[in-house]
């Protein structure tokens, strides 16, 4: 582009120096003798090739601003481009940065519900000289209630009757009880000889003393033995275990 300016800058150039010439010419020749520059031919020709001159003169002139205005239309088509390009990238800075805003944000969320469920599993652990083990808060009463009741205690602290899942638990459990019987989340009273969990699940392998359970009508709830389970009248008391999710403290 910058050639062809400098072309059409030259072809202007010359063109005025061709005019110049002819002016100068012409100007020499009014003062030299009558016959030599008195031909009306000669004034012709000499009339002619100015306007000659002066129409391409007028030519160039008019490429020239042609040129320059197609320069200036591509040079501004460019410009917008480029500021297109510039805004989309600002736009897509602007999504990232609300991105990881909104990151940070979920983050200092999650750490302070983190930060309030350990502040309450200390205050129950405190207040009720419970255990811990894997994802669970366990407490074992002092006293003893029927089935029931003894269930009703730990649903009112958002936990439940404790669900033996493994032997692991099951090992567990029994070291924190000592010798004493206690209350676990396990019944038949719904369906007699159906065993099912406070949860709804049924229970598909257990931990029974050998000949246990009876399944006698009137014993359908079960309790923990050091030698394993055994099934009781529900309205008998044993103190009992109730269990909590940790992860589900804030709930």
């Amino acid at each position: 582009m910058n050639t062809d300016r400098m072309e059409m800058t030259v072809a202007i150039y010359e063109s005025a120096e061709c005019v110049r010439d002819h002016d100068f010419r012409t100007e020499t020749n009014t003062h030299q003798p009558l016959q030599r520059t008195g031909s009306d031919y000669v004034k012709i020709r000499s009339s002619r090739a100015a306007a000659v001159c002066l129409v391409l003169l007028c030519v160039l002139l008019l490429t020239a601003v042609i040129v320059l205005c197609v320069t200036f239309t591509l040079e501004r088509r460019q410009l917008i481009s480029k500021n297109e390009n510039l805004t989309n990238e600002r736009d897509q800075l602007l999504n990232k940065n609300m991105a990881l805003t909104n990151e940070r944000d979920e983050l200092t969320k999650q750490r302070d519900q983190f930060n309030q469920e350990r502040n309450e599993l200390w205050k129950m652990l405190n207040e009720m000289d419970g255990y811990i083990n894997q994802s669970s808060l366990y407490f074992i009463s002092s006293e003893e209630k029927n089935w029931t009741e003894s269930r009703r205690y730990c649903t009112e602290r958002g936990a439940d009757l404790i669900i033996i899942n493994n032997r692991e638990e099951q090992e567990f459990v029994k070291k924190i009880s000592g010798d004493a019987g206690v209350w676990i989340g396990l019944t038949d009273s719904d369906v007699e000889g159906r065993w099912e969990w406070v949860d709804g699940t049924n229970m598909t392998s257990g931990f029974w003393e050998s000949g246990e359970p009876k399944g006698f009508r009137n014993e359908n709830c079960a309790v923990l033995h050091p030698s394993g389970w055994h099934d009781y009248p529900c309205n008998d008391a044993f103190k009992w275990i109730c269990e909590k999710n940790i992860l589900k403290i804030s709930n």
